[in-house]
């Protein structure tokens, strides 16, 4: 079994984090510099890097991006800064005349022990709706639309968004094999 500290500001994840890896994970709240980039693998990196010369022990970090096809990836893992400055309605907005309103969330979990790093990630394509709709979830569920389903993720009732979140935006599985050893 593999030890690791959850380095994240929000205790809501943390403990959310432990409950998928099915055992108890420390965590620690940090600030890490978030460097600019759309390769969620060198953001997390260098999250991990940064994590680890404070602890001087394996750690698990993890970013999320919103990549919208017809702007090349953009807003990304910028998308927190999107909908908390602008607004669900402004990140609806910024597909206004474009032909492709796909999109699809992206989730990198890092692990980094001075040595190894590794990456776990996941993918989960949708659409983003014409306006926000909803009021259940949080961040972009008010506007992503998941592929195979006709209504925001925020309209979604509590437990299918647990179990979409769990099952298919974020690589919970992955993470929870390699910290088991069973890779």
């Amino acid at each position: 079994m593999r030890q690791a500290t959850f380095i994240t500001g929000n205790q809501h994840k943390a403990d959310y984090f432990s409950r998928q890896m099915g055992m108890d994970i420390p965590h620690q709240k940090m600030e890490l510099d978030e460097i600019q980039s759309l390769d969620l693998h060198e953001i997390v990196a260098h999250k991990l890097k940064q994590a680890y010369e404070v602890m001087r022990s394996p750690v698990i970090v993890e970013d999320v991006s919103l990549s919208y096809t017809a702007l090349g990836g953009m807003p990304g893992p910028f998308i927190r800064w999107f909908v908390d400055h602008s607004g669900p309605e402004a990140c609806c907005r910024l597909l206004d005349g474009m032909d492709d309103r796909s999109a699809t969330v992206l989730c990198t979990f890092g692990y980094y022990d001075g040595t190894d790093m590794q990456f776990f990630d996941s993918a989960m394509p949708g659409r983003i709706s014409e306006h926000p709709v909803g009021e259940n979830g949080f961040g972009f569920d008010t506007f992503f639309i998941m592929d195979g389903y006709d209504k925001t993720r925020a309209e979604l009732d509590q437990d299918e968004i647990e179990r979409t979140y769990a099952e298919l935006m974020k690589p919970f599985g992955k993470v929870r094999q390699f910290l088991s050893g069973a890779e």
